[in-house]
């Protein structure tokens, strides 16, 4: 029952990218295989409740209230809904600096 089209893009899947690698890294391919399947399924399943996301606080303040996001585990999914389609716009380990990276990438 899929209501929406989701669309990863470039960005967002390079935050994929850099999420494996590190995982790989510091602690298993498999444990990086699993969170990077994990956190695939969590935003497809933005296909059929895409409004279940909340404004990221650090956007809210700024009045921003086009995007939203998602949590998986420290993993924020930041998503925009566009008609039809979901565009996740960034998976970022909610450890790091959010507003800062945010700022960068939503805000030019």
């Amino acid at each position: 029952m899929k209501k929406f089209k989701v669309l990863i893009d470039p960005q967002a899947k390079k935050d994929l990218q850099e999420i494996f690698l590190f995982v790989a890294t510091n602690d298993s391919f498999s444990a990086a295989d699993k969170l990077l399947n994990v956190l695939e399924k969590t935003c497809y399943k933005l296909e059929v409740y895409p409004e279940r996301g909340h404004i990221p606080q650090e956007l809210r303040q700024t009045g921003i209230k086009r995007y939203l996001e998602i949590h998986y585990k420290p993993y924020r999914i930041i998503y925009e809904i566009d008609n039809k389609l979901i565009y996740i716009h960034s998976i970022l380990d909610g450890r790091r600096n959010i507003q800062e990276i945010l700022s960068e990438r939503l805000l030019r």
